[in-house]
């Protein structure tokens, strides 16, 4: 059955490319998807499956229930885009400007489709129900993921499957890992609020700009002395802004960053080092703040049965040469929060092509990918569902 459906996957293939491309001349931006969802849940009803809008917002849940029993099997693909200007000179190059498809959330979208497309056709061959799940906004915070799970996208879902496309990974690769496979991600923001005054008088201010600088070389302390070595974590202070002349000492100054970690253990260490360290510098110098910890996605944990049945896939279809288990991505995913409810596996297909100047790494002006790897994504789900 597989190489039919494989055959079927690549008849379409020209499909899938046209409609990669049109999603890449027309990006929207996380919560601002309107066009995206209507192309995507037109598509899906259009094939005969009973298609569900507006989940958790401006999601789209497609459900294709087979005629063998089996396990209710969910597939993901996002479908927002990125505040980037694209540089590619392609007739595909996006028309909207200062907004571009810099992720590869056009392929993960148009390869679902054709998926879905392909199993509609052999419905009464499909072991157990498929739940296609398109979510909007996992580039913002907080992302798609979580409102479509608190809008009951997962229920009656007993597995979950994601796959990214990857510039940075050669075409034709598969990576897929047990365990931790990328890293959390809070964000923290402080507004320090100090007495602001002449420059040439500081002994009659409270210098917000100094506090924040004092705080800024603290918070380093927090990986370097508070975190076991055997765990990698990083806190990354992303912006400081405070004045703007050279004569006055500012009122307030404003920071904002990022936190990585996998484990959870490290995670609570950090955000709670970070409270003390904020609060205590800041009395320390007399100053108020207002401190503000997000917590976002946690890490991408696969589960390792799951995983192992997706390496085996993979390694039948591409070669044990081209499978990578290593090294898990210190980027986030929300895709995380499904796992929080059910087992999951998230694994990333290469896309890379120095031929196609397909090298540039993710959330660049430049990202393009081998548009063959939809084939390969599409042939990775196809053996899951079918199994």
């Amino acid at each position: 059955m597989l190489e039919n459906v494989f055959a079927r996957l690549q008849d379409i293939y020209p499909e899938l490319v046209e409609f990669r491309r049109e999603l890449h001349m027309y990006p929207e931006l996380s919560h601002q998807e309107v066009k995206t969802p209507e192309k995507i849940a037109s598509y899906l009803t259009d094939l005969g499956i009973e298609v569900l809008t507006g989940v958790g917002g401006r999601g789209v849940v497609g459900t294709l229930k087979g005629g063998k029993p089996g396990r209710t099997i969910a597939l993901r693909a996002d479908f927002d885009a990125l505040p980037i200007q694209e540089e590619n000179v392609v007739d595909y190059k996006s028309r909207v400007p200062g907004v571009m498809h810099a992720c590869g959330h056009d392929v993960h979208t148009a390869t679902l489709l054709g998926v879905a497309k392909v199993l509609s056709e052999i419905k009464d061959e499909i072991p157990g129900t498929v739940v296609f799940v398109h979510q909007f906004g996992e580039e913002a915070t907080p992302g798609g993921a979580k409102l479509m799970i608190e809008d009951g996208c997962l229920d009656d879902v007993d597995v979950i499957y994601g796959a990214h496309v990857m510039a940075t990974e050669e075409f034709g690769t598969v990576k897929v890992k047990e365990g931790y496979n990328s890293s959390a991600q809070d964000d923290f923001f402080i507004k320090i609020h100090g007495k602001g005054g002449h420059g040439s008088e500081p002994s009659d201010t409270i210098d917000p700009l100094v506090t924040g600088s004092q705080l800024v070389v603290n918070l380093q302390q927090i990986i370097s002395r508070r975190v076991s070595p055997q765990s990698a974590a990083a806190v990354t202070v992303g912006s400081f802004v405070s004045g703007d002349a050279t004569n006055v000492i500012p009122d307030y100054s404003s920071i904002k960053g990022t936190v990585r970690t996998f484990d959870e253990g490290a995670r609570t260490i950090i955000e709670e080092s970070m409270e003390r360290i904020v609060k205590s510098t800041c009395e320390a110098a007399g100053a108020e703040v207002e401190y503000d910890y997000v917590k976002d996605c946690p890490s991408i944990w696969n589960d390792p049965l799951e995983a192992k049945h997706v390496q085996d896939k993979a390694a039948a279809l591409f070669g044990e040469e081209n499978l990578n288990r290593l090294d898990p991505m210190t980027g986030s995913e929300d895709f995380s929060f499904y796992q929080k409810e059910i087992p999951g596996v998230y694994f990333t297909v290469g896309g890379g092509n120095p031929e196609l100047n397909a090298t540039f790494p993710h959330h660049h002006p430049r990202f393009n990918v081998d548009e063959r790897a939809m084939l390969n994504i599409g042939k990775m789900f196809l053996s899951i569902v079918l199994d």
